[in-house]
């Protein structure tokens, strides 16, 4: 990531509300959001692993509690970062959960979970801090969808059933929120080397009776430039996304997928 000041000095003193940013994919956006002089607050469930990453990232980045399911404590966090900060120009809405099953199994609670986190937790984020933006004339938001919002995945029905309805939200907020300035984006990362991903892993081994390390090895063989991804990969087209060079860009689901998905 460019130092602060250089190719995206535009970003310099700005300030970024990151749910689920005190691990994996929101924990690199943060970071390199952080490395271009945006100071970030890093709004998790796990308030303590928020503290530990605000700490790492270090310019004035800050923790703060939160449970995206629940517009009071979207509401809460987003106030205190406002007044710990001093203001918001990013939204990052990264927040999400995983489940893995076959379709035909799925539980009520497994369907609701994921939509409560993934789509829920994306339209109460975006909504509360559209809001302010929309009172402040700017703003700048990145929902995060999925490979999985653009190609139904088998033992994730449930998990792309939410990912689209980022896709669609981004699209429509997009569209609406156009005239008022405030840009609103998606990215759709694919196979990335997470604690999430570890898990699915394991999840996808036991239920198609193979092992960890088969699943891995198709993952890659998906992947056209040959490795999994990391968060990083991700990040850094996130700050792009957040950054005046992608000021003409708005309502895109950008595929971040080493080329699994083309199109």
């Amino acid at each position: 990531m460019p130092a602060a000041g250089t190719l995206y000095s535009e970003l310099v003193g700005k300030r970024a509300f990151v749910t689920g940013g005190a691990q994996g994919i929101g924990r690199a956006i943060a970071a390199a959001l952080g490395g271009c002089g945006v100071k970030p607050a890093i709004a998790d469930i796990d308030v303590e692993a928020a503290r530990r990453t605000a700490d790492e990232i270090g310019g004035g980045a800050v923790a703060v509690e939160v449970d995206v399911r629940e517009r009071a404590s979207v509401e809460r966090a987003f106030g205190e970062s406002l007044e710990r900060l001093g203001g918001c120009e990013i939204l990052i809405a990264n927040a999400g959960v995983s489940t893995m099953q076959h379709a035909l199994e799925l539980t009520d609670a497994d369907w609701d979970f994921n939509f409560a986190v993934n789509a829920r937790g994306v339209f109460l984020a975006n909504q509360i801090v559209a809001r302010h933006f929309v009172a402040q004339g700017s703003g700048c938001i990145v929902n995060t969808a999925s490979l999985a919002a653009k190609v139904g995945a088998p033992l994730l029905a449930h998990y792309s059933a939410s990912k689209f309805a980022v896709l669609g939200w981004t699209q429509a907020l997009a569209r609406e929120l156009a005239p008022r300035g405030i840009r609103v984006n998606a990215v759709c990362p694919g196979f990335v080397k997470t604690g999430m991903q570890a898990r699915e892993i394991e999840w996808e081994a036991r239920l198609r009776e193979v092992s960890p390390e088969r699943v891995v090895d198709e993952y890659v063989a998906q992947t056209p430039l040959g490795r999994l991804e990391l968060p990083e990969d991700v990040a850094d087209v996130v700050v792009f996304l957040c950054s005046d060079q992608a000021r003409f860009m708005t309502g895109q689901g950008v595929n971040v997928t080493g080329g699994v998905y083309m199109t």
